[in-house]
């Protein structure tokens, strides 16, 4: 029995050790700038493309909306200002218009400018519109689907980011950094005290228009969100249509049959459908978009050993190698959805050319980690291959959400405030976060 037992385990010993060392399985497509297939390998298989979605919805938001569009949020009295007081008799009212990167570094500078208005304490409430965000979410994973809950949550994070003496470790810290990228004294803090709570019905047909806070480009914005592939890039797809329209619109532009095309989000999260050759297709098109709109790629995606992202934290070879800064472009990864998948999709410069890729691990759940490094290892081979790397230039630092916003003063212009922007028709503006991959 002892020997029976001991050949068991040693089977079991050896199972496991086959199981280990099974090479990935990997799916592929090459091809040059003009479309020639250099490499393929099952490349018309249909694979859940996870985060590589992003391209897909920054493509749109470019079309849409232009790289330069702006998010306006508009804040509003409803009440009177008590300028010898310090005073708002009244709520303050935010009107978003679906600024998807809006933190505590955007509340900083609308609290700053209603200082500057003379404005230190509400009475009454902030109370927020639908379309007013702040923080993240985690995308549709984390979303509060009751939309009176979630704007609730949303008026506590701005309530609290107002007031000095609510705030936690991290936004304490994040006032010092914002105070010393901007020059001032960490020591003398803007504050907005609101005794009233909050509210999120957010609806005023008139009041006095106090602020309007404009974020970054959306450029900077998209930026953003493809480097730590966070997954509330779905409040920009929220803004441009319905999934099914973004289906349309991807089908459309690269050329396939609509049923080649399933999305169930804008972020990567949940059951989509693509094939490698149609992600490189997708990744050509918004080449182009980039060459016409005259914004660099590498503004928009990350580059493999440049920022912080997670290309560069998953393909670190890739990343600090040789071959560092010949990449750039976009991964993907679902530990369980589809029986998981790992995906990186972009461009590699090469002594022979650019080649676009799309490189695909099917069913990696519990081999995540060596499905990234069979990856890596083939396309560093491929690259190597074709005339070995050549680099590409770095985009400027990361930017922070206060990058590029501005706030306008408009103290006692008493308007009824407009509705929010839509994708159609942009406002009167020219058109370490969490990751989630």
């Amino acid at each position: 029995m002892l020997a029976v037992s001991v050949l068991s385990d040693g089977a079991q010993t050896a199972s496991r050790r086959r199981r280990v060392n099974k090479p990935v399985a990997l799916v592929w497509d090459v091809e040059t700038l003009d479309g020639q297939v250099r490499e393929s390998n099952l490349a018309d298989d249909v694979i859940n493309p996870a985060s590589v979605v992003k391209v897909a919805t920054s493509l749109w938001a470019l079309e849409r909306l232009g790289p330069e569009f702006r998010f306006e949020t508009r804040f509003i009295a409803r009440g009177t200002v008590d300028v010898a007081r310090h005073v708002l008799q009244g709520d303050l009212v935010v009107q978003g218009s679906g600024d998807p990167d809006f933190h505590a570094e955007n509340a900083f500078l609308v609290a700053r400018a209603l200082n500057d208005l003379q404005i230190e304490r509400v009475t009454g409430a902030i109370v927020v519109n639908q379309r007013f965000w702040m923080g993240w979410e985690n995308g549709s994973a984390g979303r509060e689907s009751d939309p009176m809950k979630r704007g609730i949550l949303m008026a506590t994070r701005l309530r609290q980011a107002f007031n000095p003496k609510r705030w936690d470790g991290l936004i304490k810290r994040t006032w010092r950094e914002f105070a010393l990228r901007r020059g001032l004294d960490a020591r003398q803090p803007p504050q907005v005290v609101v005794a009233g709570g909050v509210g999120a019905d957010g609806e005023v047909e008139q009041g006095e228009m106090l602020v309007v806070h404009r974020s970054g480009s959306l450029a900077d914005t998209l930026r953003r969100f493809n480097c730590y592939s966070n997954n509330d890039i779905e409040r920009i797809g929220s803004n441009l249509g319905s999934t099914d329209e973004f289906a349309a619109f991807v089908a459309g532009r690269c050329g396939v049959p609509r049923e080649a095309v399933q999305f169930e989000t804008t972020s990567g999260l949940g059951t989509n459908r693509l094939t490698p050759r149609v992600i490189v297709r997708l990744l050509r098109e918004f080449g182009q978009t980039c060459e016409r709109l005259a914004v660099p790629m590498e503004s928009l995606l990350p580059v493999a050993g440049c920022e912080p992202s997670t290309v560069t934290h998953q393909f670190p070879v890739l990343a600090d190698g040789p071959s560092s800064s010949s990449v750039v472009g976009k991964t993907g990864t679902l530990t369980n959805t589809d029986g998981g998948v790992a995906v990186l999709a972009g461009f590699a410069r090469t002594g022979q050319g650019e080649f676009i890729f799309c490189v695909a691990a099917p069913r990696a759940a519990g081999k995540l980690k060596g499905s990234r490094h069979a990856e890596e290892k083939w396309l560093l081979e491929f690259i190597e291959g074709h005339g070995g790397p050549q680099p590409r230039q770095c985009a400027p630092e990361l930017p922070t959400p206060d990058a590029g916003a501005s706030v306008m003063l408009l103290g006692d212009r008493v308007i009824p405030p407009p509705g929010g922007p839509s994708p159609s028709t942009p406002p009167s503006s020219s058109a370490a976060p969490r990751s989630a991959d």
